[in-house]
C-alpha cells in the first residue's frame, strides 16, 4: 500500500467509501461555518476525502482545513487546490505540518496552477510547471528534516529553509492537473492527481494513461499515484434551478475563464466556443455565470452549449448517477470526487452506491 493510500484510508478507518470524495463549501456557500456540518456529515456517510478549494472571500484554505480537521476523526482533508506562490514556503510547510499533527496524518497538501487572468489582476506571478516541481521538492526535503541552504530555483531563492530536525515524514501531496505537462509532473513526483470537471471519457482515459506512464518512466509504481476524477454529480432530485446552476452555469464559467484550454483538451469544436463568447448575454456578463446567473439567463446559455459538452457528468436517478460514477473507475480512475454538491444533496446517490456494493 502506498503512502497516499495509508493517508487516505488507514486500516482502522470505518469509512465505507474511501474511494469517494466531495468538495466542501461547494459553489457559493452562505457561510464558512457550513463547512463544519458538511465534513461531519460527509464522514458519517463514508466519504474518504473532503476536498477544500481556495477562494479568497470565505474559503481561505488553511483556516478551513484546520476547522475540518478539528471536527472529524477519520476522513482525509485535502486542499484542491491552493497556489504555492501565495505563501512563503515556510508558511506552507508549517501549515501542512500543523495539519498533519492536528489530524494524525489525515492531510494532503494539494497544489494547482491557478487562473492566469486572476493572477495577472492580483499581481501574482503566473505559475510554471518547473516552479511546482521545485516547490514539491522543497516540501519533501523539509518534511525529511533537512536544512536547505541557499536554494535558488524556479520556486524562488531562499537563504535558509528548515522546519524541524527531528522530522522524517512523507507529506502526501496532490496536484490539480489539466494539460499534459502538469499531468506528467503529477506522475513524476506527486501522490495524487485531480482531473478537471467535464472531461470526456476519451480525455479522462488519456489523462490517466499520461499520469501512470510518467510515474513508470520516473521509476515509480504507477499504482502509487492515485488519479481522482472530478465528476459533476447532479441528480434529478436537485431542484431544476440548482441543476441549471451546477451544470450549465458551472461549465459556462469554465468556458469564460479558460475555454480555449478546455475545448482543446476535449477536442471540442472551437467554433462553438466562439459562438458562446460572442453571444450578447455572455459577452456582457460580469462575473461567473455559476455565481450570479439567473434561471432565465442560464436557460439561454444552455441553448449555446451542445448536449455532449454537458454529458460528462452524473445525472438522472440515483441509480443512473451511480452507473456514471462507476464508469469513471472503468476508465482507469482510482477515486471519484462527486463534484458540485453537498453531502446532503448527495445522500440519495451515496445510499444507492452503498446498496450496489453490498
Amino acid at each position: 500500500m502506498s503512502a497516499t493510500d495509508e493517508a487516505t484510508a488507514p486500516a482502522t478507518t470505518p469509512l465505507a467509501h474511501p474511494e469517494l470524495g466531495f468538495y466542501a463549501l461547494s459553489g457559493q456557500a452562505a457561510s464558512s461555518r457550513d463547512l463544519l456540518d458538511e465534513v461531519r456529515q460527509g464522514e458519517a456517510m463514508g466519504f474518504g476525502t473532503a476536498f477544500i478549494s481556495e477562494r479568497y472571500n470565505k474559503k481561505e484554505a488553511a483556516t478551513l482545513c484546520g476547522a475540518a480537521g478539528a471536527v472529524t476523526e477519520h476522513i482525509t482533508i485535502a486542499t484542491a487546490a491552493t497556489n504555492h506562490n501565495t505563501r512563503h514556503p515556510m508558511v506552507t510547510a508549517g501549515y501542512a505540518r500543523t495539519m498533519q499533527s492536528l489530524t494524525d496524518g489525515r492531510f494532503v497538501l494539494g497544489l494547482g496552477r491557478g487562473i492566469d487572468r486572476l493572477q495577472d489582476a492580483y499581481g501574482i506571478d503566473r505559475i510554471t510547471t518547473a516552479q511546482m516541481e521545485d516547490f514539491a521538492g522543497l516540501m519533501r526535503r523539509l518534511f525529511r528534516g533537512e536544512v536547505i541552504m541557499g536554494h535558488d530555483g524556479p520556486a524562488g531563492s531562499y537563504p535558509l529553509l528548515h522546519l524541524d530536525a527531528t522530522l522524517d515524514e512523507h507529506l502526501p501531496m496532490n496536484l490539480v492537473a489539466f494539460g499534459p505537462n502538469t499531468l506528467k509532473l503529477a506522475g513524476r513526483c506527486f501522490d495524487e492527481v485531480i482531473l478537471h470537471t467535464y472531461f470526456t471519457d476519451e480525455t479522462t482515459a488519456r489523462c490517466v494513461e499520461t499520469v501512470k506512464t510518467a510515474a513508470e518512466e520516473a521509476g515509480r509504481d504507477p499504482a502509487d499515484v492515485k488519479v481522482w476524477s472530478c465528476f459533476a454529480t447532479i441528480g434529478d432530485h436537485f431542484p431544476e434551478d440548482r441543476r441549471l446552476m451546477k451544470s450549465v452555469g458551472r461549465l459556462a464559467t469554465y468556458l469564460q475563464g479558460y475555454g480555449d484550454l478546455l475545448v482543446r483538451t476535449n477536442d471540442w469544436d472551437p467554433a462553438v466556443l466562439e459562438r458562446f463568447r460572442n453571444d450578447e448575454l455572455v459577452a456582457n456578463f460580469r462575473g461567473g455565470l455559476d455565481v450570479s446567473g439567473t434561471t432565465d439567463e442560464l436557460e439561454h446559455v444552455a441553448t449555446l452549449l451542445p448536449d455532449e459538452w454537458l454529458a460528462s457528468s452524473a445525472t438522472g436517478s440515483p441509480a443512473q448517477c451511480v452507473a456514471a460514477i462507476r464508469n469513471q473507475f472503468a476508465l482507469g480512475c482510482d477515486g471519484v470526487i462527486t463534484h458540485g454538491a453537498t453531502p446532503t444533496e448527495l445522500e440519495p446517490i451515496i445510499a444507492a452506491y452503498g446498496r450496489e456494493a453490498e
